[in-house]
């Protein structure tokens, strides 16, 4: 397991209320030993105005994913930002959620590389991301 810090998907998804994550709908749904999980649906609040999810809360997501996960990797006072993001939109979608599966790429003491992969309902890959963070 990777995780320095004790965390449930609940609590995460509590610390998400009252900020962006929570207004996408964005919910974490799976905590593994390596990986974590989170949903958002393709609605109003996340499809640009043709229909399409939009890349930008696609980015929205990875960058939750990652951020989180960073500072699931850290120890008491340590913060994580991102100092990197960078995004591949390779398929489009129009209803229903997507999923972001965020591994680490690499785990250091000054920074960290994760890998988030968001498909659509089908499992199809609808973005892949690459973010990159500092430990403060």
């Amino acid at each position: 397991m990777i995780w320095r810090r004790a965390a449930t998907l609940a609590a995460l998804n509590e610390n998400s209320q009252g900020n962006m994550v929570a207004y996408l709908g964005i919910r974490y749904v799976h905590l593994g030993d390596d990986t974590l999980e989170a949903t958002m649906p393709v609605d109003h609040r996340t499809r640009q105005p043709f229909g399409l999810l939009h890349g930008g809360a696609s980015v929205v997501l990875a960058e939750t994913l990652g951020s989180v996960a960073g500072w699931l990797c850290t120890e008491g006072e340590q913060q994580v930002v991102g100092l990197e993001v960078n995004a591949n939109h390779v398929r489009s979608a129009r209803e229903g959620e997507v999923r972001g599966v965020c591994r680490a790429l690499h785990v250091g003491r000054r920074h960290q590389v994760w890998q988030i992969d968001i498909s659509d309902s089908q499992g199809r890959l609808c973005c892949t991301a690459r973010l990159t963070t500092a430990v403060l």
